[in-house]
């Protein structure tokens, strides 16, 4: 074989490579990879399981997620709707001492109303929780958690209606989310990945305390 065959066939070996490298990017997006663990989160973690590991899979999904919402302006609240929206979930977890599972109807009701005043789909549960998890990953779950439970009583452990300790870790979750939403509004480069809870000086009810849960 000639130098120059051989020479021809590197290169064109080199070209398949950087072909097939360009290709695969394209195929993961601008927002592959780290960049999606990081931007959603457990949010990640929880669709690459739903794909069987298919880290492809679930990046292709993650990706459209942020092709489809990642442009979304959230709206920030106004004064008084915070503290309408921070009354109405204080009450909420009040009562969850005596009715767990209506508190935590009341909790997904507020949620998608918060969601929709702040900019978020208004309607559909399943593209307002997919919009959601593009600006909240690492939160969005509660939402979820919440509207399992409320959905035909469902989202106990295998498919069983919730205990009381379900429903109060899906209400703690879902205050995750609540604060998140209802904190100001800041740049994504600014924005703290810290649990909302933490960044909280709000302090939990009575009947949310782990130690304290009546039986249902």
């Amino acid at each position: 074989m000639s130098t120059g065959l051989i020479i021809a066939l590197i290169v064109i070996v080199a070209a398949v490579v950087v072909v097939a490298a360009v290709l695969t990017s394209r195929a993961r997006g601008p927002h592959g990879g780290r960049n999606l663990k990081r931007r959603f989160g457990p949010e990640y973690d929880r669709t690459l399981a739903r794909h069987d590991g298919d880290t492809q899979a679930a990046e292709r999904e993650l990706t459209e997620r942020v092709e489809r919402h990642g442009s979304l302006r959230e709206r920030a609240l106004e004064p008084a709707q915070r503290e309408q929206f921070e009354a109405r979930w204080a009450a909420a977890q009040e009562r969850f001492v005596d009715s767990p599972r209506e508190a935590v109807a009341e909790a997904d009701r507020l949620l998608s109303e918060l969601a929709a005043v702040r900019g978020f789909p208004d309607g559909k549960y399943e593209e307002q929780l997919e919009a959601i998890s593009v600006h909240h990953g690492h939160h969005v779950h509660g939402y979820r958690r919440v509207h399992s439970v409320v959905s035909g009583g469902a989202g106990g452990r295998d498919g069983e209606r919730a205990d009381t300790e379900e429903l109060r870790e899906a209400m703690v979750e879902a205050r995750a989310l609540f604060e998140d939403l209802t904190s100001p509004i800041h740049h994504a480069d600014e924005k703290s990945t810290a649990p909302a809870a933490t960044r909280s000086n709000g302090h939990l009810p009575f009947a949310l305390n782990r130690r304290h849960v009546k039986g249902s």
